[in-house]
């Protein structure tokens, strides 16, 4: 074994026994055993990561990919992901990655130097910890961030948000934007399909959204949708009320196509029109800006004020973005959720 890089967020129990504390699973370990996201584990009573200083992949990424479209659009982050997840999602779509483990698997080791620097040399303006839950890299990606800050990088994490809220604090500290599922409305369905609670969700999500105003995090949720399991009327309209009255109408919704994948193969695509039917709600209940992923569809970002146009992409690509001054519609002043610079 490599050498042994403690983790944080957790306190000890008895006979060796350790609680991770770092998401809202608040794994009981005993000795010699990992924890449910197989990142961490217990040697004779303390707990270890299994994920540092190793990946699993790494690419040079558009991030409209992440979805991120109204964070330094138009250019390239340096994407990061690993083995395992808290969550056990029956369609998920990187299973390769979330359900397999570094003791099982190849990795690549990679320092936090390199990987900063690899970012610069590619003319990436950011890291992105993706592919597989980002919040399992917490020790390598705030180690990551400290020395990616003097180089003027952003630190980004795309998130099934299910952080404690101890180690939640301490990440706002040092990753500047979060992408983070909203799977659903229904306590039921986070259950049964990703063994994980709603309400968990909506706190985290409450949380990242207030430390805009202390930090200038910026925040936008994406919602994988499965046709009769998370997209019926009543539960659109409940994620569209959530985000407009707890949260704050200039966030960000992509509403996501899904494809059959993992133990999912027997569900059918997402229909267009299931899309179509959330964006609509979406902006009935005056959300300002609603994208639609996985499909070919307007990409474009709009005034919500004017109806200007904004920003124009064609898929990943982002082009014109001289519409917005100083935060600004330039047609009608209206103030925008973009951060360019």
């Amino acid at each position: 074994m490599d050498s042994l890089y403690e983790a944080s967020f957790y306190k000890t129990l008895d006979n060796n026994r350790v609680q991770c504390r770092l998401c809202s699973k608040f794994c009981k370990i005993n000795e010699n055993k990992y924890g449910i996201c197989k990142s961490r584990f217990n040697k004779e009573g303390k707990l270890y990561l299994d994920n540092y200083p190793k990946i699993a992949s790494f690419n040079i990424d558009p991030i409209e990919k992440k979805p991120f479209y109204h964070f330094l659009p138009g250019s390239s982050t340096f994407s990061i992901g690993g083995f395992g997840c808290n969550f056990s999602c029956l369609n998920c779509q990187n299973y390769m990655l979330a359900t397999n483990s570094y003791k099982n698997m190849e990795s690549i080791k990679i320092t936090p130097e390199t990987i900063v620097k690899n970012a610069i040399d590619s003319g990436c303006r950011s890291i992105a910890w993706t592919y597989n839950e980002a919040s399992l890299y917490f020790e390598f990606a705030q180690e990551t961030s400290f020395i990616a800050k003097d180089y003027d990088l952003k630190n980004l994490y795309i998130s099934n948000g299910y952080m404690s809220n101890e180690s939640l604090l301490e990440t706002l500290k040092f990753i500047d934007a979060f992408n983070i599922d909203l799977k659903s409305f229904n306590d039921d369905f986070y259950k049964k399909i990703c063994s994980g609670s709603l309400d968990v969700v909506l706190d985290n999500l409450k949380t990242i959204y207030k430390a805009k105003n202390k930090y200038g995090t910026h925040l936008e949720i994406t919602t994988l949708l499965i046709d009769d399991l998370n997209t019926n009327k009543e539960e659109l309209n409940a994620i569209c009320d959530f985000i407009a009255s707890e949260l704050g109408k200039e966030v960000p919704i992509h509403f996501s196509r899904f494809f059959p994948m993992n133990k999912m193969n027997d569900k059918s695509p997402t229909a267009i029109s299931t899309l179509e039917l959330a964006k609509e709600i979406a902006i009935d209940n005056g959300l300002e800006y609603v994208y639609l992923g996985n499909v070919q569809t307007d990409k474009n970002s709009y005034c919500p004020n004017c109806g200007n146009l904004l920003i124009s992409r064609l898929t990943y690509c982002t082009q014109d973005k001289k519409r917005i001054k100083d935060g600004h519609c330039i047609n009608c002043g209206h103030e925008l959720n973009f951060i360019l610079e």
